[in-house]
């Protein structure tokens, strides 16, 4: 009864240690796709490979007390066992990724994939350049209403001054968008230097 219970204690730690290790795993893993550069990416890796060594022992332990006839419910020590190897597989992931070399078919593949910032920066400067587009468009239009109204002189004078109101405020977002993409683009000059 005695071994029942130290062996249930063993379990217990073992379990605890397995949803600490998984918890740090998923801690260093976020940090590693966060990393900025090269260096906090290799820190993060070496680290992401010591916590899978210490979740691979604990596996192996788990595995031996799934071998055992002594416990008779497995379902916990299957499913941490079987937790453990998905975290594995990440890492195999992340190895393979960070062992790929840089002119190899995959190395080629993998310089196509675009930074998620980068794409952000590029969908927004997108946005920025169609709006201005559509208020040019815009401002075209309103001017050609304010033509149209000049030589109409059956039109009010208050209808006119509203067009040429709408005209000036489009050609002012105009001008603001187009700094903004300036800007941007500075921004992302410099920030490649």
């Amino acid at each position: 009864m005695a071994d029942k219970r130290k062996l249930q204690g063993e379990i217990d730690r073992c379990l605890k240690k397995v949803t600490e290790g998984v918890e740090q795993f998923e801690d260093i893993w976020q940090k590693l796709h966060n990393a900025a550069n090269a260096n906090q990416k290799e820190k993060y890796e070496a680290d992401l490979k010591k916590e899978i060594k210490k979740l691979q022992r604990l596996r192996d332990q788990i595995k031996t007390w799934v071998a055992s006839n002594e416990i008779k419910d497995k379902r916990q020590l299957v499913e941490n066992r079987k937790l453990i190897e998905t975290q594995m597989e990440r890492f195999k992931i992340v190895e393979r990724e960070t062992k790929t070399k840089a002119y190899s078919k995959e190395g080629l593949g993998l310089a196509q994939k675009v930074d998620p910032a980068q794409r952000e920066k590029e969908e927004v400067g997108n946005w920025l350049t169609n709006t201005i587009d559509t208020l040019n468009m815009q401002v075209d239009q309103f001017e050609s209403e304010v033509e149209s109204l000049s030589v109409q002189t059956r039109k009010k004078k208050g209808d006119k001054e509203e067009t040429d109101k709408t005209d000036r405020r489009s050609c002012n977002y105009v001008a603001v968008l187009s700094t903004v993409i300036h800007l941007s683009k500075i921004e992302v000059s410099n920030y490649g230097r």
